[in-house]
């Protein structure tokens, strides 16, 4: 069920942005749909045995299970588990993210630009989140967390014209990707070390050991930096540059509570560990008090809302990863408390937002009169945030006093410390609770700053009964839950019993009154002293933070980051100086030195062969001789086109060698791909000098020959060395085979492309496609020009057919038709006649040729690379006897409709087989019996491969259109110019 909510979520995801262009902003009461099913369905899912456990059960319930197999080479399933800390957290994300998607349909307008991406990276998260809080398998908790950490920065960056909004972006990028690639390395240490990536297996039999240690502390520096603890704690300010109803879902229900998320998880088996508790109760408590005291000095509400934020993270890992039972169940009674505190404040700072255009505290005035309602909501949310009765963050907090003002090892141990901590870090939450009170729903603005005044109505409109019925009903909701928090701790007992490696000073329990005690008192004093403190705060204007520390992680950060560009730069800048020669040395000597060191230290103790083996017949002597005098003098050569067309028989040459070596189809491959190679470079040549512009001295032409022959020599003795040192059969020796059983098919190099290494070649097409959009870069010529010729060959058919229709005629003879379609169209002076002629003659024999390749590359030498390339120099050919207009007549289509088909039918051939229950890529394969043809063989590599045939002609044709018809509107707009500027000075 949890794989089908997931799939719910995505395909919400991607049918977002064209919803809003349907629809608009309303979109967002369907994307709703996916967490609010996801809501219910968790709300049927209560763990099992809930209270009926006894105090000494650390069995938690498991209300749910189900696994589909996936990756089995690396053991990764997608396994998920619903017990009590997943089912919380479930709850918490998608009924809360329904709500807030809600909000957005009334919050947002429907002229917003990015909205579609907005509204889809939004419920994806609810997605990625669900995945993450639910997965029992390490691997996949990190791919669903990754996920998050890419949605976050497409969510924060969502302004993309706010310089703000797009630095944010990067930071929390940067941050978060660092601590995911460290909890990547911890997951990989404690699988490994565990023998399972099963999170259930792992907690239920934790392993001590150094490997262990360093994985929990890697894990947990992914944890804090998705938590925005100390020293981490900077990127989550600055995320405030995102819409609030984003900040609201991101940072009070969902992105923030991945890390603490991770602690509870892990808790129950790794609590012991002295590094644990350290980086714990350290950072967290240094968390608390920081981001508390931040809080205090902020006058724009969402930022005292964001550093608050701070705060509480760094609050609930101290108390979720100390260890008992009663910190764990206070942890996440307040988990569930922030979660509702903290959406209703950031929601009801938005319809202030909204309502009033501006946050500043110093300019805020008469909201309480004008939206009660709204006022009311903020109220009680902020109450539960300092902690007051008779909200659900009053008893969370009354249980983490009791918790934490007992420490068994005494006031100057870690817990001691970490309670003192906790109790500082509440007053000054009282502090900055008041201070949004006080802020947003009082006329007491604080500072110079000027002030929007009754008169001033006009900026001021009513948010509608959404934007305030839903921080109400969060608001509300945390005084119900707090009323029955009792019930609450019969749900939540069932984790918490399983927390016990650190002993409870004090028995702790939910509820609104447990009598006069210690707990009672700490609790008392922080509401007076955080009153007091607020009030000696209130009568002076505090508008930025006073430093505690001459050592400021945001500012840290930036010179890291400038460093790391500045060492980058220095580095490219030394190692590459713009000189293609330079650069290729450094390449060729690395080549040298690494392997020909080994080559020289192993000496005669390497395995060399006995014998060498120099050739089999006469005439592969010939060819050699031939391709190395070609490439000598091809070195020697200077001039450009010479030197091109010697390197061209270097390539025709190795492609005759592989032909004698009895491998027709890279014989054939090779000679294509040399041929479209001088037809590339002789396009470019046209632009070039004809001699090559430097002279090099005689000193430097002995160092790139030594060089030269220094690579052959070392490649050579590689490629003897690694022959002679085989130890076992050769990969292809069964590949004839092989190729029949798996490809259906007898061209071992085919089926090897499209069935046994499909993903390969996959990888290869998307690397080309990034090589068209370079090329494309170069187009010269607009869309428009495309429009002209098809408009051009529309108007050439129909004369043709009125032409006929009139005659009668049917000889060539009597059919004024030119051999070119559009060939009344190039200059007299560049038209050849002979190659219109073979042109007309050929170029349709090409194209049949490559079909025929296409179809018959699974058995015989071709293949969709080989045939597109066919089609493409067929193209190629039409271009040199017509020119531009004759290449867009031959194919009338722009070449990113091509490469865009090939690949999206490659990728359909993959995924197909898929949807049967096989694997991708799968070869199926069949025979019909056709009248005329008689039996076909069928593969189902065929689509593959006429998608990498539909990928190559693309690319050639973007190739023609950019280096061919792109220069030749070059040149003719410079000679234009260059005669304009002749007939200007004759004029004079």
């Amino acid at each position: 069920m949890i794989a089908a909510l997931l799939m719910l979520h995505l395909g919400a995801a991607i049918l977002a942005p064209f919803l809003v262009r349907a629809i608009g902003a309303r979109t967002f009461y369907v994307l709703a749909i996916a967490p609010a099913v996801t809501a219910a369905w968790a709300a049927t899912r209560i763990p099992s045995g809930i209270g009926s456990g006894s105090a000494g059960t650390v069995a938690d319930a498991v209300s749910h299970t189900e696994r589909i197999r996936w990756v089995s080479s690396l053991g990764m399933d997608l396994s998920f588990r619903i017990d009590t800390l997943a089912w919380v957290m479930t709850l918490i994300v998608s009924a809360i993210g329904a709500l807030i998607l809600v909000y957005c349909a009334h919050y947002f307008d429907d002229r917003d630009r990015n909205l579609g991406l907005l509204s889809g990276s939004l419920v994806g998260f609810a997605g990625a989140m669900l995945g993450l809080v639910t997965t029992d398998d390490l691997l996949v908790l990190y791919i669903f967390w990754e996920i998050t950490t890419v949605l976050s920065y497409l969510l924060v960056g969502y302004l993309t014209t706010s310089a703000a909004s797009t630095r944010a972006a990067k930071q929390a990028l940067i941050v978060t990707t660092f601590g995911g690639l460290a909890m990547l390395i911890g997951i990989v240490f404690v699988g490994h070390d565990a023998g399972t990536y099963r999170i259930s297996e792992i907690i239920a039999h934790p392993r001590a050991g150094t490997l262990v240690t360093w994985g929990i502390v890697l894990l947990l520096v992914g944890a804090i930096t998705k938590s925005a603890l100390v020293p981490f704690h900077f990127w989550l300010p600055g995320a405030m540059a995102a819409p609030t109803p984003v900040s609201a879902y991101l940072h009070a229900a969902a992105m923030v509570k991945a890390g603490v998320y991770l602690v509870a998880r892990f808790a129950p088996g790794y609590a012991d560990l002295l590094a644990w508790q350290v980086i714990v109760l350290v950072l967290g408590s240094a968390t608390m008090l920081l981001g508390a005291f931040r809080a205090t000095r902020q006058t724009d509400l969402k930022l005292i809302l964001a550093y608050g934020t701070v705060s509480q993270l760094g609050f609930l890992t101290l108390l979720l990863g100390y260890g008992s039972t009663g910190a764990t169940l206070a942890g996440l009674t307040l988990v569930v408390a922030h979660s509702l505190f903290k959406a209703a404040l950031f929601l009801t700072t938005g319809a202030i937002d909204h309502a009033a255009g501006t946050r500043d505290i110093r300019r805020l005035t008469g909201v309480r009169r004008r939206a009660p309602l709204l006022a009311l909501a903020g109220t009680l949310a902020a109450m539960s945030m300092a902690g007051l009765p008779v909200l659900l963050g009053f008893v969370g907090k009354e249980a983490a006093v009791a918790a934490l003002v007992y420490p068994v090892d005494g006031w100057w141990s870690l817990q001691g410390m970490a309670a003192i901590a906790a109790i500082i870090g509440s007053v000054m939450t009282m502090v900055y609770s008041l201070r949004y009170v006080w802020g947003a729903f009082t006329d007491g603005a604080q500072g110079p700053a000027p002030q929007v005044r009754d008169e001033d109505e006009d900026q001021w409109h009513a948010p509608s009964w959404l934007l305030v019925g839903i921080p109400l009903f969060l608001a509300l909701g945390g005084l119900v839950m707090g009323v029955t928090s009792t019930r609450l701790e019969a749900v939540l007992e069932r984790h918490t019993e399983t927390v016990t490696h650190v002993a409870d000073g004090y028995e702790v329990h939910l509820g609104l009154w447990h009598g006069f005690g210690l707990p009672l008192y700490v609790s008392v004093g922080v509401w007076v002293l955080g009153v007091l403190w607020f009030s000696v705060q209130a009568r002076r204007a505090v508008e930025v933070p006073i430093p505690i520390s001459p050592i400021d992680a945001g500012r840290t950060y930036h010179h890291v980051t400038r460093g790391l560009e500045r060492v980058s730069l220095e580095t490219t800048g030394f190692m590459q100086r713009g000189s293609l020669p330079v650069l290729l040395g450094i390449i060729l000597a690395v080549v040298i030195v690494l392997p020909g060191v080994h080559l020289i230290a192993g000496g005669m103790e390497l395995n060399w062969p006995d014998e060498i083996l120099w050739a089999q017949s006469p005439a592969q002597v010939s060819v050699a001789l031939i391709t190395i005098i070609a490439a000598i003098l091809a070195t020697r050569s200077r001039r450009r086109l010479r030197a091109v067309f010697l390197v061209g028989v270097t390539g025709y040459g190795t492609a005759i060698l592989f032909l004698m070596h009895g491998s027709p189809d890279l014989a054939l491959t090779q000679t294509l791909v040399e041929t479209v190679a001088l037809v590339v470079m002789v396009l470019v040549l046209r632009r070039m000098s004809g001699r090559f512009p430097d002279d090099p001295s005689r000193m430097t032409r002995k160092v790139r020959a030594l060089i030269g022959a220094a690579v052959g020599i070392v490649f050579g003795a590689i490629a003897m060395l690694a022959a002679a040192s085989r130890v076992h059969e050769p990969a292809g020796i069964n590949l004839p085979e092989r190729s029949v059983e798996y490809g259906a098919g007898y061209n071992i190099v085919n089926v090897i492309l499209v069935d046994v290494r499909a993903w390969d070649t996959m990888g290869e097409l998307s690397v080309v496609l990034a090589c068209a959009t370079g090329v494309a870069s170069l187009v010269f010529l607009r869309d428009e020009a495309l429009d002209r010729v098809r408009s051009a060959l529309r108007t050439a058919r129909d004369s043709r057919a009125t032409l006929r229709t009139r005659t009668g005629a049917t000889s060539s003879a009597q059919d004024p038709t030119p051999w070119l379609t559009m060939g009344a169209e190039v200059e007299d002076s560049r038209r050849s006649t002979i190659l219109e002629i073979v042109a007309r003659l050929t170029f349709h024999t090409l194209m049949l040729w490559s079909i025929y390749l296409l179809l018959a590359g699974h058995n015989l030498p071709g293949g969709g690379f080989a045939a597109g390339i066919v089609g493409g120099l067929a193209l190629c050919l039409r271009y040199l006897a017509g020119r531009a207009y004759e290449l867009r007549a031959a194919l009338p289509v722009m070449p990113a409709a091509l490469l865009g088909t090939g690949l999206f039918i490659a990728a359909g051939s993959a995924i197909i087989p898929m949807l049967f229950g096989s694997a991708a890529l799968r070869t199926w394969d069949t025979y019909l019996q056709i009248p005329l043809l008689g039996e076909i063989h069928l593969v189902s590599s065929l689509f593959f491969d006429l998608g990498v045939y539909l990928v190559v002609i693309g690319l050639m044709l973007d190739i023609l259109r950019s280096l061919g018809s792109g220069l030749d509107h070059q040149i003719a707009q410079e000679k234009a110019n260059e005669q304009s500027s002749a007939q200007e000075g004759a004029n004079r």
